[in-house]
């Protein structure tokens, strides 16, 4: 793993659930946080990546995911270059790690043929299971910043398993 380092602020979110996912390309696994602020606003960030590359961990609004969605063109898929604009952080992979998020979670499907392209799915159902996590006492409890160091080799950290503490199983989608 290797996160890039932010100086946008950190807004307050209690972390709801967390999960797993592989990235889009299949070579790594992703594990991400979903949670939600006082004013209920739900937030995608990324806390791991199995593979060598770069990613940002800032938190992101589902509104904000949801806005750059609407900003598409009527009938043109969704790719990740469309959530560039959501990150402060410099790494160009995190856009493309976070809509293998909102698959994970099905909030996107893919279109059809198209290999890079995805479809919004309408977010109720992934609503009604989060709502159940606001309005419970679930807060899980995340180490903030922990990375591995540059000079650590990354061998020692694909081996490595997490467990997941949450209220539901984390998603480990097989595609």
């Amino acid at each position: 793993m290797k996160r890039s380092k932010s100086d946008v602020p950190k807004p307050a979110v209690r972390v709801l659930k967390e999960g797993s996912c592989r990235s889009l390309t299949g070579k790594s696994t992703l594990t991400y946080h979903v949670g939600c602020t006082a004013e209920s606003e739900v937030h995608f960030r990324l806390a791991d990546n199995t593979g060598g590359g770069f990613f940002s961990d800032e938190w992101v609004a589902l509104s904000a995911i949801q806005e750059a969605f609407d900003q598409q063109q009527k009938g043109k898929p969704i790719v990740s270059h469309i959530l560039f604009s959501l990150f402060q952080g410099r790494s160009l992979n995190t856009p493309a790690f976070l809509l293998a998020v909102l698959k994970a979670e099905g909030l996107v499907i893919p279109l059809g043929d198209k290999q890079r392209g995805y479809e919004r799915v309408d977010p109720a159902e992934f609503m009604a299971k989060i709502e159940k996590l606001m309005n419970s006492a679930v807060n899980l409890k995340v180490e903030e910043g922990k990375q591995l160091s540059e000079s650590t080799p990354q061998s020692t950290k694909r081996g490595k398993k997490s467990s997941k503490s949450t209220s539901e199983e984390a998603n480990t989608p097989t595609s």
